[in-house]
């Protein structure tokens, strides 16, 4: 999973609760798949490595012996998503016109310019407009780029937004903002933070030169590039300033003016960047492995829900010293996710009657850089991209207690909440509410690529009762990302099949309800992305 660690809070809950017993065999099973997904020999799975080959390899034969059919390409198990790693072998020649000067820019001090998956060679010049946020939002009234022309320009826009947003709307505007830029035609995205130290995540600067991985497809698209965008530029802070010289505001007042007022209204800048630069590509493939269990209603079966994981994680540490560990095994995040949704799988084909919808069961890949294994999926389905009608993501169920609750992050966006608050009473475990808006973890794990479809998702966690606090903020602050989320964590195989058991139980009520799952009416985001589809009250 790709989220902050500081984001989880200990909160006060209950300390013991009642915990219905497991299933044994259920827990055998999952441990089983849990030991060969995290061995060190798959060497952390990471994207398009042969230790998540061998895992994906490993998953379509559980899904053969489950049962399943296969729902990849071709008929198979898989679908490869064609990634390409985009890197400099020279750094690129940046050169700023200002006030009528060249200055030229020391890439890594001065500037960063991520290198490009779309365009090998890139020569060109554009002038800058500042855009304020850089936002556009019917909903909330937002229209930055309202009177400015940006076509062919680069755009500035102050990092943020105004306040007072609801936190998942707010991490959509924030994660949007290259996309807005891009159908507007300009050329060039840049975001400035809105102080004048970082950003907290690192200098962006040096960021912008390293390698840059993305799926690109057969015709010329990129996942997380959006079209006409030729250019991702960072500036350090002195060389920031110096492109509103002549401006009508310096950006020092800006940065005032955004803390006093929160809003901002944008101007054209005088500057002019040139930009020379050759990237070198490296194609590979990393596959989604993907299983389908055919519904039995003649009127239903053409629809699908859809349980998924991330099976790739970091792969090996490259800087290890000599005796370290250098093995990302990746236990419970994601392991631990893809044997449940495997757990579930089986539970599925062991009923005497098949769910009336189908049911897709996929392992995506390249989660851990960026959500693109899902984002590939979502724009290439395997089925008809209209009859994915619901989604549950299993991603780092934390099994280090025996939970009483979990957090279905997005429950508040559809009716899947209250499927997931019947399954949860059936098995006494309780629906706890988000403990982090702030954090808004709802747009930031691989079911969003199918929100951002229109099809009402959620993401399944193990909540904070019954100890759970405690063991999420060790697991967070000691173990994530980390060599230590291995085997030798003490696993409660017992909330792994409890977990499993529920996901099954969630899927199967979203797979036999008369009426597929719906957006609530006047949710945000199924206005935005599924403005036509059905809603309930």
């Amino acid at each position: 999973m790709r989220l902050l660690a500081a984001a989880f809070l200990l909160v006060a809950v209950p300390s013991l609760a009642q915990v219905p017993s497991a299933d044994p065999a259920m827990a055998r099973r999952i441990r089983g798949d849990v030991e060969f997904l995290a061995s060190d020999n798959l060497e952390g799975r990471d994207t398009g490595s042969r230790g998540h080959a061998i895992a994906a390899d490993y998953v379509a034969a559980q899904f053969r012996a489950i049962g399943l059919e296969p729902g990849g390409e071709k008929g198979g198990w898989f679908q490869q998503v064609p990634f390409r790693r985009a890197s400099y072998e020279q750094q690129p020649k940046l050169t700023l016109m200002i006030g009528g000067k060249p200055v030229a820019l020391e890439v890594g001090k001065d500037a960063g310019l991520r290198p490009s998956v779309i365009a090998r060679s890139r020569k060109l010049s554009a002038g800058f407009v500042f855009v304020g946020f850089g936002l556009k939002d019917r909903r909330y009234g937002f229209d930055d780029y309202r009177g400015l022309n940006v076509k062919g320009k680069i755009v500035i826009a102050l990092a943020g937004t105004p306040a007072g947003l609801p936190s998942d709307v707010d991490a959509h505007l924030k994660s949007s903002k290259d996309l807005v830029a891009a159908s507007e035609g300009a050329i060039g995205f840049v975001e400035l933070p809105r102080n004048d130290g970082s950003t907290g995540r690192g200098d962006p600067v040096r960021r912008g030169g390293r390698p840059l991985v993305d799926w690109v497809d057969a015709d010329g698209r990129a996942g997380s590039t959006p079209p006409g965008l030729q250019l991702l530029l960072s500036f350090s802070q002195d060389m920031a300033a110096r492109l509103f010289d002549g401006a009508p505001r310096s950006l020092a007042a800006i940065r005032d003016e955004a803390k006093a007022k929160g809003h901002l209204r944008g101007f054209e800048l005088k500057p002019v960047l040139a930009v020379e630069s050759e990237s070198k590509w490296e194609d590979f493939t990393s596959p989604e492995v993907i299983g389908l269990l055919k519904g039995s209603d003649p009127a239903l079966a053409a629809q699908h829900v859809v349980l998924m994981g991330h099976l790739d994680h970091l792969g090996m540490k490259q800087d290890a010293k000599p005796g370290e560990d250098a093995i990302y095994n990746g236990a419970l995040d994601n392991a631990a996710g893809v044997a449940t949704m495997l757990e579930a799988a089986r539970q599925f084909a062991a009923q005497p009657v098949r769910p009336k919808r189908s049911v897709l069961f996929i392992a995506n890949t390249g989660e851990e850089r960026g959500l693109l294994g899902a984002d590939y999926y979502a724009n290439h389905p395997t089925v008809a991209a209209d009859s994915i009608v619901g989604l549950v993501d299993l991603d780092m169920p934390v099994l280090l207690y025996p939970f009483t609750d979990v957090t279905a992050f997005g429950a508040d966006h559809s009716t899947i909440g209250a499927t997931v608050a019947d399954a949860g009473r059936s098995m006494g475990v309780a629906v706890a509410p988000d403990p982090m808006p702030q954090e808004a973890i709802f747009t930031r794990s691989d079911h969003y690529q199918f929100v951002r479809k229109g099809v009402p998702a959620v993401l399944l966690m193990t909540g904070y009762a019954n100890g759970g606090a405690a063991a999420w903020g060790s697991y967070l602050g000691k173990v994530y990302h980390s060599p230590q989320d291995d085997l030798s964590q003490r696993i409660d195989w017992d909330s792994g099949a409890r977990y499993a058991l529920l996901n099954y139980r969630i899927a199967r009520e979203m797979a036999d309800a008369a009426q597929r799952p719906m957006w609530l009416k006047g949710d945000y985001f199924g206005d935005l992305f599924d403005a036509k589809g059905p809603r309930a009250p």
